[in-house]
């Protein structure tokens, strides 16, 4: 008869489970989780994308600045170019006087319309004409390119014709090319005078300049049918 210690065991092997029971019992384990942590992704919402008004007004906030001038600041002054306009014909015409055909003799020649060319034209004009009839025969300066007179005592249909046979008897005959040269280089009164009376305009060369007068010339309107 066996005899039994009388301290009795509790150990108990070890029981195996097989590998495919273990893969069954923790699919619902993950069922669970997955189930749990889906609304938790979702409850939590991506960020509202900045939209374009809110780009703009932060670009602004961020690039505000301040300029502060300092009180010794000296401002500068900066030279803009001069433009200048010259009369038309019709301008010209309309206020029709001597300097006003003056103007016009060195707008029909394209030379530049200078103080000092007008001042030498409006002279000129004087010696040939006077200057409280300086439209005699429509011919101020007693041209005789194509005014139908020889030794200038022709006439034109108008101020503005004479005007412009004055400004290409200048530019056509040789022997005013330094004349029509001083206008065209807006060059000061002497130089302009000095080829004047060097050139045979007037057979007398205006006594090389012993008879030219200095004196201003008055303003001195034409009558209206003259133009």
């Amino acid at each position: 008869m066996a005899r039994h210690s009388p301290f009795r065991s509790t150990f108990r092997p070890a029981t195996r489970t097989a590998p495919g029971l273990k893969s069954r019992r923790r699919l619902p384990l993950l069922a669970a989780t997955a189930a749990f942590c889906l609304p938790a992704m979702f409850a939590i919402a991506p960020p509202t994308p900045t939209g374009a008004t809110g780009l703009v007004s932060t670009s602004t906030s961020a690039a505000s600045q301040t300029l502060t001038v300092s009180s010794k600041a000296v401002a500068t002054q900066i030279k803009r170019d001069i433009y200048l306009v010259t009369p038309g014909y019709k301008t010209l015409a309309k206020n029709g006087t001597n300097y006003d055909w003056a103007t016009l003799v060195l707008v029909s020649g394209g030379w530049p319309v200078t103080e000092a060319s007008v001042t030498v034209m409006v002279r000129w004009m004087r010696q040939e004409n006077g200057p409280n009839n300086w439209w005699n025969r429509n011919n101020p300066m007693n041209n005789g390119y194509g005014s139908g007179g020889g030794g200038g005592t022709g006439s034109y249909a108008n101020l503005v014709i004479a005007a412009q046979k004055a400004a290409e008897n200048l530019q056509r005959n040789p022997s005013f090319n330094q004349i029509e040269a001083a206008f065209a280089a807006g060059a000061p009164s002497a130089t302009i005078e000095h080829a004047i009376w060097a050139s045979p305009w007037a057979s007398s060369h205006y006594g090389n300049g012993s008879r030219w007068h200095y004196t201003p010339v008055p303003v001195v309107k034409a009558p209206v049918g003259a133009w």
